[in-house]
C-alpha cells in the first residue's frame, strides 16, 4: 500500500471516530424531553399540573396531527375509513388486478380465442398483440360491466358510507363474482368437482355451487374457460384447413410441389374472412356464450 493511501485510510478511521464520539456525548450532555399528550376526554394540564412538569417538557395538544393523517374511525363495528387508508386499498387492489382480470372474468376466454383466430388465418403479426390485447380487454369491460356496477353498489357504496364493516364488503364483493361465473359463464359441475373431491366434498347441483369455497370455483372456472376456448378454436380452425387443403391439392396437381401452399393459401383465407365478416361473427359468437 502505498503512502497517501495509508494516510488517507488513517484520516478516514480517525474521521470516523470523532464522529462518533461527538455523536455519543451529544445523546449524554443534551436534555431529554418528554411528550405529554391526551385525548378528546381528557383535558390538557392546568395550573398545578402545569407546575409539576419540568421545564424541557413539550406539551402535544390533542388537535395537532401527531399521526401525519393515517387515521381509522372504528366505532362498534361500523366505522368509517380514512382517506389515506382508502387510498392504501385502493393501491393494493389495483396491484392485484392483473390477476383478478385473468382469473375471474372473461379475459382469459377472449383472449384465447382472438389468438385461434389470427393463428388460423396464419398472419402471424396482424393485428398486433396490442391490438389484440386491448380488444379482449375492452370487450371484458363490456361483458363484466353489471358485475362492476352490482359490486359497486352493493358493496362499495355502503362500504364508503360506514354502513358495513371490511368483512361484509369482501363477502358482497363475492356474490356477483360468483354468480357471474357460474350463471354467465355456464361452468360445469365436473370441473368443480376435480378440485372439491381432493377436499373430500362433491357436488351434484347447479345450486350447491353457490356453497364452493372461492379458492375451489376461481381454478375450476379457469379450467372450464380454457376447455371453452379451446373448442371454439377448433371450430373456427376447420374452414381455413378446408382453404389450406384445397390449395396445397391443386399446386400438387399442377405439379408445383416447391412453392408452399400458405403462400397461395393466405390471400383466399384473408378474402373469405372479409367476405364472411368474420370479425363481427367471432365478437359477436363471444359475447353471446356469455348470455
Amino acid at each position: 500500500m502505498s503512502k497517501k493511501k495509508r494516510i488517507y485510510c488513517a484520516a478516514s478511521f480517525l474521521f470516523g471516530c470523532a464522529i462518533i464520539i461527538l455523536t455519543i456525548s451529544l445523546c449524554v450532555i443534551a436534555p431529554t424531553t418528554e411528550a405529554y399528550a391526551t385525548t378528546y376526554e381528557d383535558e390538557l394540564p392546568t395550573g398545578d399540573d402545569i407546575d409539576d412538569l419540568t421545564d424541557n417538557t413539550e406539551v402535544a395538544d390533542y388537535n395537532d396531527n401527531v399521526n401525519n393523517g393515517l387515521t381509522i374511525t372504528w366505532n362498534n363495528d361500523g366505522g368509517s375509513i380514512s382517506t389515506p387508508v382508502q387510498m392504501l386499498l385502493v393501491l393494493t387492489i389495483l396491484s392485484l388486478c392483473p390477476s383478478i382480470l385473468i382469473m375471474m372474468t372473461s379475459f382469459t376466454r377472449i383472449i384465447i380465442v382472438l389468438h385461434f383466430v389470427r393463428t388460423a388465418m396464419g398472419v402471424q403479426t396482424v393485428p398486433p398483440n396490442q391490438i389484440i390485447v386491448g380488444l379482449a380487454l375492452f370487450l371484458t369491460f363490456f361483458i363484466m360491466w353489471p358485475t362492476f356496477q352490482s359490486i359497486y353498489t352493493d358493496a362499495y357504496v355502503p362500504l364508503d358510507n360506514g354502513e358495513i364493516t371490511l368483512t361484509e364488503f369482501v363477502e358482497l364483493a363475492e356474490e356477483p363474482i360468483r354468480e357471474f361465473m357460474i350463471e354467465d359463464s355456464k361452468i360445469q359441475v365436473k370441473d368443480i368437482n376435480v378440485f372439491a373431491e381432493m377436499s373430500g366434498e362433491t357436488y351434484t347441483t347447479t345450486e350447491e355451487l353457490y356453497n364452493v369455497p372461492f379458492t375451489t370455483l376461481v381454478p375450476a372456472f379457469i379450467l372450464s374457460e380454457l376447455r371453452k376456448a379451446f373448442i371454439m378454436g377448433f371450430l373456427i380452425y376447420i374452414p381455413f384447413i378446408v382453404i389450406d387443403m384445397v390449395v396445397a391439392s391443386v399446386l400438387m396437381s399442377m405439379g408445383m410441389m416447391m412453392l408452399p401452399p400458405t403462400t397461395i393459401s393466405l390471400p383466399f383465407k384473408v378474402l373469405l374472412f372479409v367476405l364472411a365478416d368474420g370479425w363481427n361473427l367471432v365478437i359477436g359468437g363471444l359475447i353471446q356464450t356469455f348470455y
